[in-house]
């Protein structure tokens, strides 16, 4: 197996540790084959997550949030009766399926139809994290003076006054 030395990316950057462990465990983790699943992006934000999870009913699947990974799991009720099977080749076995998902991603909906789950998320951006556009004034900027003004600096200058 290869390992990934990721420490020259992070010598020089400062609050990325989170990024680093998200990497390390993304090559540490086997990715298993079991339920075969779809990830589309709808939109600049929002994507869909797509599981196939047939013979398996809505109550015997799991969809939850854990800081930033996304859960699903589910767990097979056993039958009350054995079957004598021929062959069977429609996997009901219990599985856990984990993604990790960005800050501010939300998941907003589940839905179980036709043997496949559907779980919706959306980018939810705060206000403070959107563009916004800074209106462009003539003149010289006067960025010191309101610093000042807002520092309490014009109220010395008036009292000497």
């Amino acid at each position: 197996m290869m390992t990934y030395d990721f420490s020259p990316l992070f010598r020089s950057a400062i609050g990325f540790d989170r990024i680093a462990k998200m990497l390390e465990d993304v090559a540490d983790q086997s990715v298993p084959g079991y339920p075969p699943y779809n990830i589309e992006k709808l939109n600049d934000d929002a994507y869909r997550i797509t599981l196939a999870v047939a013979g398996f009913g809505e109550d015997e699947l799991s969809v939850e949030t854990r800081e930033n990974t996304l859960l699903i799991s589910g767990s097979k009720k056993a039958d009350e009766k054995e079957t004598n099977y021929l062959h069977r080749g429609i996997a009901t076995r219990d599985f856990v399926r984990s993604f990790r998902i960005a800050d501010h991603v939300k998941v907003v909906e589940a839905a179980f139809d036709n043997g496949l789950l559907h779980v919706e998320l959306v980018r939810e951006l705060p206000e403070a994290m959107k563009p916004r556009k800074i209106e462009v004034k003539s003149g010289k900027p006067s960025v010191f003076g309101k610093a000042k003004s807002l520092l309490g600096g014009d109220k010395d200058q008036k009292a000497a006054a």
